[in-house]
């Protein structure tokens, strides 16, 4: 299987990790900043094949994770609307709001359906001309333009009674917000592969401007992060920042333009809030003018309570990186995923789930090449 037996070679595994072993290089902090890279760097075992000096990070890389509460809550009061269909992604479910979550209000009768893909949302729709349907629409640079194209479809198709809950969210501000908390020491970033795919490595070019920071985006496979933690050190070791693409098979630096139109067609860029880091200005994605009639939260009546949180849940202390799952009280004891209090155990991409499912206390059973 092309692309994927390659990245899984255990010999080229061991050998990326000796030389990363070998390497003279100080101390340093690196970050992933996806999701999808933080279960893999788990389940692959990687952290025990790095040396004690390089720290790896998990950052704000999780779509489901960074929602704050108050938007879960608009989509559970939106859901409630007599004559609504809520449609959402099934990772969303069991997320808890302020006071309830998807799940328990669809148990006591809400009409909510989980769809693989927002034209499965437009689908419904179509075939539900009587009912509103409303697509929650949460994600990242990844999924915003699967959501603009389903705008657009709806279009042309004269669907009119299709509307949206867009919370989706920008990665790039998300990134300098971290770096100008100053709350964690950051030496290089691993850049989310799924993300650049669409917008390209220009974006970050920022990061070791301004910074003077370095950047590697990489694939999901061993060796791929192997690979980018590597090219993050020699970076570091001969002070040349710069965004360095190894996931060369699926990312261009100019991204993807026909999904970046999509984008820019139907969505304008506002601040919004992200948990556990506040307001980001530039962070977010809403309707834009031609498409605001189309936007769920002025077209229904909604009127959700004050936001809040679970009491003694870290999750937004996590997401920043200023700490790890097993220093939060909860984590599993009270906080499973079998019964999560906050949403990073919820998400198959959370940083709480990646520790309870691979946590580093079960020490790696496979080297990094074995899948």
């Amino acid at each position: 299987m092309r692309f994927i037996d390659e990245f899984r070679n255990s010999t080229v595994a061991e050998r990326v990790a000796l030389r990363i072993q070998e390497r003279k290089t100080r101390p340093v902090n690196l970050m992933e900043v996806c999701g999808t890279h933080t279960v893999a760097i788990f389940k692959h075992g990687i952290r025990q094949f790095l040396p004690e000096k390089v720290n790896m990070l998990s950052g704000p890389g999780c779509p489901v994770c960074v929602t704050p509460n108050a938007d879960i809550d608009k989509a559970i009061a939106l859901a409630q609307n007599a004559g609504v269909i809520l449609t959402t992604f099934g990772d969303m479910m069991k997320v808890p709001g302020s006071y309830s979550s998807l799940h328990q209000v669809k148990a006591a009768g809400a009409d909510i359906r989980v769809v693989y893909s927002v034209l499965d949302a437009l689908r419904i729709a179509e075939n539900n001309p009587h009912k509103s349907v409303v697509f929650f629409g949460v994600g990242f640079e990844t999924t915003a333009p699967t959501t603009a194209s389903a705008i657009l479809e709806a279009e042309q198709l004269g669907i009119d009674n299709f509307f949206f809950h867009s919370v989706h969210k920008l990665i790039p501000p998300a990134m300098r917000a971290l770096l100008d908390s100053n709350e964690v020491h950051i030496d290089g970033f691993i850049c989310p592969g799924h993300v650049s795919t669409i917008i390209g490595s220009q974006p970050y070019e920022f990061i070791p401007r301004e910074y003077g920071i370095p950047c590697v985006i990489t694939g999901f496979e061993p060796l791929d992060i192997l690979q980018a933690i590597d090219m993050l050190l020699e970076q570091i070791s001969t002070e040349e920042p710069r965004v360095d693409i190894q996931y060369r098979r699926a990312v261009r630096k100019e991204g993807n333009p026909i999904a970046l139109k999509y984008l820019s067609t139907v969505f304008e860029v506002i601040d919004t809030c992200w948990r556990g880091i506040g307001i980001i200005p530039g962070s977010g994605l809403k309707l834009g003018q031609r498409y605001k009639r189309l936007d769920a939260e002025r077209t229904f009546k909604i009127v959700p309570g004050p936001p809040k949180e679970a009491a003694g849940c870290r999750c937004g202390d996590i997401l920043r990186g200023v700490s790890r799952p097993q220093e939060c009280r909860l984590f599993a004891k009270a906080c499973t995923p079998e019964h999560p209090v906050g949403p990073c155990m919820v998400s198959t991409e959370g940083t709480c789930s990646a520790w309870y499912l691979y946590g580093e206390e079960s020490k790696a059973l496979s080297p990094p090449g074995e899948p």
